[in-house]
């Protein structure tokens, strides 16, 4: 068969994204590669834990989406041998939805509450009890013969994650008693983490090929392992299977990602903000209407990143292009501002 035939004859059953993704993420402590001072410091959490007999205390996890939040919370659940139960603040709509998830934990159960900023505050103040005081309060019936009820849970731990600390409430917050904050990844974590997906996927990956990979993730793990996907499709297809570094690059540049991890969106932003607004100043909503984006997406998304490498700066004026963005996107520097002859 031809390497470079991209028609598939035979399709290969191959296992869903949603099941490698679970297969590739590490089941214990020691299996984490990465985040070293969170790890030895849910170590002496669990040792502890586990030499009283106790649940763990509640945890909270903050940072960049992609680090690995929900990892650590099945890591916890493998490391004390509890049950896990997987929920979300948008999908706690009612307090009554709580009260059902709570009321079916067993002693030591971790409830993990991933994007925990956005619970409703009715459903935060029926979270506070049950995690201070181990209580749940309901009201049966309605009207003057409304009574509250005091029901008690056994000891269980909240695990929350989320990616903007600053929107989880004050209360909320001062319940938790451990917040870790998660950090992006460096280059040689990354070329751990994607090696090692690449042997459990049976993927045949070379070194230079993994730090290739590992080089446009922009630090986070998630990323890198989609990308490991999407190189192991295409070497599957047009390179016999086998990705070295330029079959990773090749790949890479097929999906129009760059050697810093930049893709057509960022690019299009710089391209944008310096060829239509002379590198800046321009204001978010101005910037996000050029390129037909919303201005929450390119804050939350695109900006984040672009300021890490230091290509973008806010300034009280609005966002400005430094050299750098003009060096990476081959352009010619901004001349400098001349003073004007009275």
């Amino acid at each position: 068969m031809d390497p470079h035939d991209t028609r598939l004859t035979t399709p290969q059953p191959r296992p869903e994204d949603e099941g490698e993704r679970l297969t590739l993420r590490p089941r214990r402590l020691a299996d984490l590669i990465g985040q070293d001072a969170v790890r030895e410091n849910l170590a002496v959490l669990i040792a502890a834990a586990r030499q009283r007999g106790e649940p763990l205390d509640h945890v909270l996890f903050y940072g960049p989406p992609g680090l690995g939040k929900t990892t650590l919370a099945h890591i916890l659940a493998h490391e004390m041998e509890v049950n896990i139960k997987v929920t979300s603040g948008p999908a706690i709509e009612r307090a009554g939805d709580l009260a059902a998830i709570l009321t079916n934990l067993r002693a030591g159960d971790i409830l993990f509450i991933d994007e925990i900023h956005r619970l409703s505050r009715a459903v935060e103040e029926v979270l506070y009890p049950a995690m201070e005081d181990f209580a749940l309060d309901i009201v049966i019936g309605k009207g003057p013969a409304a009574r509250s009820v005091r029901l008690r849970l056994p000891r269980f731990t909240v695990v929350g994650a989320t990616t903007r600390l600053a929107l989880v409430t004050a209360p909320l917050r001062g319940r938790f008693g451990a917040i870790f904050r998660l950090d992006y990844y460096d280059q040689a974590s990354l070329e751990a983490i994607v090696g090692r997906a690449a042997q459990r996927l049976g993927v045949e990956l070379t070194p230079e090929g993994g730090a290739e990979i590992a080089r446009r993730a922009r630090g986070t793990p998630r990323i890198a392992l989609r990308l490991l996907r999407r190189v192991r499709d295409f070497a599957q297809v047009r390179a016999r299977g086998v990705i070295p570094a330029a079959v990773a690059r090749q790949a890479l540049e097929m999906l129009h990602i760059d050697e810093l991890g930049l893709d057509e969106v960022d690019r299009f932003v710089l391209r944008t903000l310096i060829e239509k607004f002379g590198g800046g100043p321009v204001g978010l909503n101005t910037l996000a209407a050029a390129v037909s984006e919303d201005p929450d997406t390119l804050m939350e998304v695109v900006e984040p990143y672009l300021l890490r490498l230091g290509f973008l700066e806010r300034t009280p004026q609005g966002r400005v292009a430094t050299p750098r963005a003009y060096e990476h996107l081959g352009l010619p520097p901004p001349a400098a501002a001349t003073p004007r002859l009275l």
